[in-house]
């Protein structure tokens, strides 16, 4: 079974972005992703429904099962889309942290942060339990729980990066992921009604259950702009929690590979950084973002920038996916990842009655 690619820029040591050796054989899959990008766009552009990054995954999926591309993907395209699945995803977590304001958080109210607050976190672990209950390889419990909860697949690209998680646990929570957004897309606003949910009201519902930012907008413009601006707001209070979570999950992480090498006596094991460097960023850029020091054609234009990079590297994950293997082989995480979407939206529904 295939369901990575091989990672020649797994190592890209000390921080290189493109080691000597894979300068100009990365350049292919670099423009194949580039193209993707613009596709992407486009069909967004035409089908506003379509969330742009979903169809960026749609894309790579494509690509790697399609006769016509899949063998390119597997050979020369391989080394450019690698390298974009892993640096332009942290890129563009670093700028995703500019989309958020901590004075908007704030604006929300005490009650209204702890209930949402309290949806990522019961939804994280509920899910963990849930991936573990059904015995989910590796990491994948882990991703899904990061996925789910707070902001999709930009969520699960920085937790792998601190838990240096194998790229096959990778490509199926993030599949995932966008497979539950992208319903949400047509299933929430269905139930709007049945569900007696004014439009304040289901603004508020789907920015606390639904993953992605672009599939929050999709979902939440249907009841009109104010619906549209609750979830946006309450979609990035949900964004904050990425920061402790991944902080958290480094920390764990030092602390087992530490107990590790004293157990095995090797003292000069190498740690992994306490917060990684993009992780930073995101927080940096959130503080920055708060100051009101940035100006709003800055603001614009990183927002610009942030969704070409994330694009770029939800192509580059989505054409290291095999539909074929998922199907024969995913159907516990199939169901893990219906069961935590179930659990989100009915946590989201109960706190909309609460506030």
């Amino acid at each position: 079974m295939r369901l990575d690619v091989a990672t020649p820029l797994k190592d890209a040591r000390q921080g290189a972005l493109l080691p000597r050796g894979l300068r100009y054989k990365s350049l292919p899959g670099l423009a194949a992703s580039a193209a993707a990008v613009v596709v992407a766009w486009l069909i967004h552009s035409t089908v506003p429904v379509m969330p742009f990054l979903t169809v960026s995954v749609i894309l790579g999926i494509l690509c790697a099962n399609l006769p016509g591309t899949s063998a390119a993907v597997e050979g020369v395209l391989q080394p450019g889309l690698v390298f974009s699945a892993k640096w332009f995803m942290r890129w563009g977590i670093v700028l995703l942290g500019l989309k958020l304001s901590l004075l908007d958080v704030a604006a929300l109210g005490w009650k209204t942060l702890a209930i949402v607050v309290g949806i990522v976190l019961l939804t994280f672990m509920g899910t963990l339990l849930l991936g573990k209950a059904l015995k989910l390889p590796g990491d994948q419990p882990l991703l899904l729980a990061t996925g789910f909860s707070i902001c999709g697949a930009s969520a699960i690209g920085a937790m792998s990066g601190v838990t240096k998680t194998d790229h096959r646990d990778t490509v199926i929570p993030i599949a995932l992921v966008t497979l539950c957004g992208t319903l949400a897309i047509a299933v929430l606003p269905a139930l709007k009604g049945p569900l007696g949910l004014d439009t304040v009201q289901f603004g508020y519902w789907v920015g606390a259950s639904v993953h992605d930012v672009g599939q929050v907008v999709a979902t939440a413009q249907t009841a009109g702009p104010a619906s549209l601006a609750v979830a946006l707001i309450v979609k990035l209070t949900r964004v904050l929690m990425l920061a402790p979570m991944v902080t958290g999950a480094a920390l764990v992480g030092r602390f087992r590979r530490r107990r590790t090498a004293n157990g095995a006596g090797d003292t000069g094991i190498k740690l992994p950084p306490l917060i990684p460097f993009f992780v930073a960023g995101f927080m940096a850029m959130i503080i920055l973002r708060t100051l009101g020091i940035l100006p709003p054609v800055v603001l614009e234009a990183a927002g610009t920038v942030q969704d070409l990079l994330l694009a770029a590297a939800l192509f580059g994950l989505g054409a290291s996916v095999q539909v074929r293997a998922l199907l024969q082989t995913s159907g516990r995480a199939i169901m893990a990842a219906m069961l935590s979407w179930g659990l989100i939206a009915a946590l989201a529904f109960a706190g909309v009655h609460i506030i």
